[in-house]
């Protein structure tokens, strides 16, 4: 079966009719980038991103049919997902009678965060193991049963991101186990993730029991900056398509992109044949890898298309392996003084695969580093994530900080997770952690 693609057949068949626009945007189709006779808006015919009855439904009826369950769009990546799931799940407490209280691991995106100030629900904090990096946090299911055996009044839901920035996959299947078996909805952030659908097993949070789910199509598939995926499992009979299509809704733009979503039509085409492209890729990934490994770097994580190496163990700082690189005309994804970054996809050639290992290998192997990041406390909570975030604030040096409280998350994307959340107190221990990851302000709340 050839997957067809309704909105990009839309678009085309538009545009050579050589239509008057008296409708947005206002360059109407005329070239200043190129591709301006393709961005088009909502009138008769191009359907309605958040009430869809014409070409967006059928085409993510093609999605939905892709991933082996219900599947919708963003326009606004998966910030857009996790806020809507987030709402969802509130929307589900409700229903149950519940406090809406979020266990989540503390390596969760800035925008579950903006959710938490916007939302108004509970977070029961799950923390890293001591010598984990911020970026990860590794909750088992045993250690997560533990969790809830202590806890008097049980969350509604478990927040996790999987895979995390440097590429550690949870167990999502056992925590699965865990949760239903205490009446607990699984979210997980697959914003990294998107392709596991598609190896030869899949690996796909929802294939492993979570309830929502979102993937940046962009982050690994090739969907332009923007293009993302909200699954829900059809398990759950308490979210009918009109809840999930005004929680999205209610966190995005009444003028949805259309070329990110003629970007997310094309690839469900794209999508078809993709298995078996992915599936003859990851093996040249993984023999580069090890040829690495051979001449001394040390990789992270258990995602299979992720290159992540720790930068003191071959003698410098990720920065400095970064610097290296951008050199050499190759561009990372993200580094700290601690990791590199870098994505690959199916769309990288083997020609490109050869440059990044012959820059790689061409830097001398120092002694390792020693030196480790300093040691976080659990932050002392002095006002909810909401109150925080609503209160008057001023941005001041890290110096100035100590005692303050966090009124806002200022970190930037990448990585976009904070190391200390709205509400907290700063201590002498955080301002060390932010002096490390080259934090140098925070926005505090005035008082």
């Amino acid at each position: 079966m050839i997957m067809n693609t309704p909105i990009c057949d839309f678009v085309e068949k538009y545009c050579k009719g050589n239509a008057l626009r008296m409708h947005m945007p206002g360059h109407k189709g005329t070239g200043f980038l190129g591709f301006e006779h393709l961005d088009i808006t909502e009138f008769e015919g191009a359907d309605d991103l958040y009430h869809p009855t014409g070409i967006i439904a059928e085409s993510e009826k093609n999605a939905s049919e892709l991933f082996g369950f219900p599947t919708y769009y963003s326009t606004e990546g998966s910030s857009q997902c996790i806020r809507a799931m987030m709402y969802l799940v509130t929307l589900y407490a409700k229903k149950q009678g519940k406090k809406p209280i979020i266990a989540a691991g503390r390596n969760a995106h800035k925008a579950f965060i903006s959710a938490a100030a916007l939302l108004d629900f509970d977070i029961m904090w799950l923390y890293p193991d001591e010598n984990e990096s911020y970026l990860s946090c590794n909750i088992t299911p045993d250690k997560f049963e533990k969790i809830l055996e202590a806890t008097e009044e049980k969350p509604v839901a478990l927040y996790l991101t999987s895979p995390d920035y440097l590429g550690k996959t949870a167990d999502i299947e056992g925590l699965s186990k865990v949760c239903h078996k205490n009446g607990i909805l699984l979210v997980t952030d697959n914003a990294h993730g998107a392709y596991l659908k598609f190896l030869e097993n899949s690996q796909h949070p929802m294939d492993s029991g979570a309830d929502l789910c979102c993937d940046s199509a962009h982050k690994t598939l090739p969907v332009v900056t923007g293009g993302a995926y909200l699954h829900i499992s059809d398990k759950i009979s308490d979210f009918s398509k009109e809840d999930i299509k005004n929680a999205l809704a209610l966190f995005g733009s009444t003028s949805p992109s259309y070329l990110i979503l003629q970007s997310l039509d094309f690839c469900n085409s794209y999508l078809e044949g993709y298995k078996e492209r992915l599936i003859s890729f990851l093996p040249l990934i993984a023999d580069m890898k090890a040829r690495l490994e051979e001449k001394g770097f040390v990789f992270y994580g258990d995602e299979p298309m992720k290159l992540t190496f720790s930068a003191k163990d071959y003698g410098y700082s990720g920065t400095e392996l970064v610097d290296i690189l951008s050199k050499n005309n190759i561009f990372c994804e993200f580094s700290d003084p601690d990791y590199v970054v870098l994505m690959p996809t199916p769309e990288t050639t083997e020609e490109e695969l050869e440059k990044i290992e012959i820059a790689l290998s061409s830097i001398p192997k120092r002694e390792p580093v020693k030196t480790t990041p300093p040691k976080f406390a659990e932050p002392e909570k002095v006002m909810t994530v909401r109150e925080a975030a609503l209160s008057p604030s001023k941005m001041l040096p890290i110096t100035q900080c100590q005692g303050r409280v966090l009124a806002t998350v200022t970190v930037g994307c990448p990585p976009a997770v904070p190391i200390l959340v709205c509400g907290e107190r700063i201590t002498k221990e955080a301002i060390e952690c932010f002096r490390y990851y080259g934090i140098s302000d925070c926005n505090v709340v005035v008082e």
